[in-house]
């Protein structure tokens, strides 16, 4: 099988969206079960084989189903399951259990289905900036229409039954992966995350659960989701995001005013490395494109724009690499590819992207 995801850019990059200088994506997923099937952590192979065909059965026989692209994990590479890692398609959990485990992509990648993760179906829909509204109409139409034409496992007091207790009820995850570099500069940070882990919500790095925080990105989500609605899970977080964008907002403002200079050092520093180095590896990458994201969302750098930022942190993931270069790359080629990657994008031109 041909790998697709070359010829499918990830839309939830294209920089647009409410507070999309700060606020990256946003995410809502909705874990279901079959009924009458053993739940994935207990599966044996035929139960999850046999999961996989009703899911399958059910995409094509349901004609309101927009298309959706099949991508089973098996007949994959292992730099084309990180590719999907890196674009935030698919899960770490879902990658361990790669015999059974499949992906079915919709339009733009802005909403999925993993199949066969710790739930047998995480219902996913995603959009660029601060927009939970839209990733849960997104993930709401497609749990719809496949429940049309499969039972999902829902008990009438507890809700929809899930592997983990604390997704069991809505079985809702929302999250926004958000960019905080004024409140660690200003020392403020630890307090922001004090105060969200006090109220229900949790943060993670880039990747999620298991990440390490790089690059001043953070996952913020909600715990648990027993006894809450869908509307009042994402009107809490959407409300405390609110929030940390007000935060973050006020600190770059002071940053700006009291610092300057110091700031505008950091961001052109971090632009004239990005633009020239031959070699650098993918946490430096992370953490100069930290500093020109907030540079051109605080209108300093203007010949670059949030969309191509974006672009850039993704596209130089060592998958993504990879991928462009049609082969493994050993770290030291991987690191000059990485440079010849990055200013391309400065230079705007795609001459510095061929093989090494």
């Amino acid at each position: 099988m041909a790998f697709p995801m070359k010829e499918r850019p990830s839309e939830w990059l294209d920089g647009s969206g409410e507070s999309s200088d700060i606020v990256l994506s946003s995410r809502v997923r909705l874990a279901r079960n079959l009924k009458g099937f053993p739940y994935s952590t207990t599966n044996a192979d035929e139960d999850e084989s046999q999961v996989l065909d009703e899911i399958n059965a059910a995409v094509g026989a349901e004609k309101t189903i927009p298309p959706l692209v099949r991508i089973d994990l098996n007949e994959l590479k292992p730099s084309e399951c990180s590719y999907l890692l890196e674009e935030h398609l698919i899960s770490q959990d879902l990658l361990n259990r790669r015999r059974w485990a499949s992906l079915l992509l919709g339009r733009g990648n802005l909403f999925s289905v993993m199949v066969n993760e710790e739930d047998h179906l995480r219902i996913q829909g995603i959009a660029s900036g601060f927009n939970l509204a839209k990733c849960l109409e997104r993930a709401d139409a497609l749990e719809t229409r496949l429940g049309r034409r499969v039972e999902f496992d829902f008990h009438p007091k507890f809700g929809y039954l899930t592997s983990c207790p604390t997704n069991t009820g809505t079985g809702l995850r929302a999250s926004v992966l958000i960019h905080l570099p004024g409140l660690v500069l200003t020392k403020e940070i630890q307090k922001v995350l004090r105060g969200i882990s006090q109220i229900g919500l949790t943060f993670r790095g880039l990747y999620g659960e298991g990440s390490e925080v790089i690059g001043n990105f953070f996952q913020v989500s909600n715990q648990v989701t027993v006894g809450k609605s869908e509307s009042e899970l994402i009107e809490h977080l959407g409300r405390v995001t609110r929030q940390i964008i007000e935060h973050e907002s006020n600190a770059r403002g002071i940053l700006f005013r009291d610092a300057g200079y110091y700031i505008q050092d950091k961001v052109w520093r971090a632009y004239g490395i990005l633009e020239h180095a031959r070699t650098i590896s993918v946490e430096e990458v992370m953490n100069l494109l930290s500093a020109v994201r907030l540079g051109v969302s605080m209108k300093l750098i203007k010949t670059l724009s949030v969309s191509k930022v974006n672009h850039m942190l993704i596209g130089s993931q060592d998958a993504h690499l990879d991928i462009a270069a049609g082969r493994i790359l050993d770290p030291v080629e991987r690191d000059i590819y990485r440079a010849n990657v990055i200013r391309s994008y400065f230079n705007d031109t795609e001459t510095d992207r061929g093989p090494l």
